[in-house]
């Protein structure tokens, strides 16, 4: 790190708005969780510090919204079939656009039935393709792994508790995927998909999702949430009423 530099927190600190968490020129991506005053950066939201090497981010500890970037992988929530393409909700403080030549490889025709393809209420796996914060976001789905969910559970959770679900190096996405068998994609937004193998093992999982969401600030999560798994399968106890999703 440069002797410009300084990060004045340790990993895992909670902050509060207003904290000064480093102080120099640091290349980290635009965050709404942290402000930037000449030189100095300070914290905007109650939250958790991450830091590896000469980089640093804030974890929020509450907060509902998504705010979107390009690049990310999002779950998109069809809420209206327009004439060349459809309305999402990305659980952003804004609507996402999906033009129907992303997912045809070619313009609408007029008065084509869009609805064959996408329909309100359906889940879509997109990439954020543009977005400036002076216009909506604008999705894509070219690419592998993209298009409308035809199988799983898609489960909502906070986006603020996205990078604790998955957790460093993905160390709590496999625990996850290990212990229950389910096969799982975790968008930024704040969704998560699910393929599991049983009824019992997606419920397992949704109750070890909300455990993540409640015990998110706390250390040694990852082995708890292991232990966790493993007892609920071994004894079965885990019904749907303990387990409930928002689809």
């Amino acid at each position: 790190m440069s002797t410009e530099n300084k990060i004045y927190l340790q990993d895992r600190t909670v902050v509060v708005p207003g904290d000064l968490i480093a102080e120099g020129n640091f290349q980290i991506p635009w965050s709404p969780y942290v402000i930037k005053q000449g030189n100095k950066y300070y914290a905007s939201v109650i939250g958790v510090v991450e830091v590896k090497d000469s980089i640093f981010e804030v974890i929020p500890l509450e907060g509902s919204h998504y705010y979107p970037r390009i690049g990310d992988t999002v779950i998109a929530l069809v809420e209206d079939v327009e004439l060349y393409g459809w309305t999402t909700d990305i659980k952003a403080p804004y609507s996402a656009y999906l033009p129907a030549s992303s997912l045809l490889g070619r313009p609408a025709n007029v008065g084509e039935d869009l609805r064959r393809y996408i329909d309100v209420g359906d889940y879509v796996i997109a990439k954020v393709e543009s977005f400036d914060r002076t216009s909506d976001p604008v999705l894509s789905v070219k690419g592998k792994g993209l298009g409308r969910v035809s199988s799983g559970t898609v489960i909502d959770i906070l986006p603020v508790k996205v990078p604790r679900v998955v957790g460093k190096g993905k160390s709590m996405l496999e625990t996850l995927s290990t212990e229950t068998g389910c096969d799982i994609l975790v968008a930024q937004n704040g969704r998560v998909l699910a393929n599991c193998p049983s009824k019992e093992k997606e419920n397992v999982l949704i109750m070890a999702i909300r455990t993540i969401e409640r015990e998110s600030h706390t250390k040694g999560l990852t082995d708890r949430i292991k232990k966790l798994i493993k007892e609920s399968l071994g004894d079965n106890s885990v019904t749907s009423s303990e387990a409930q999703t928002n689809t």
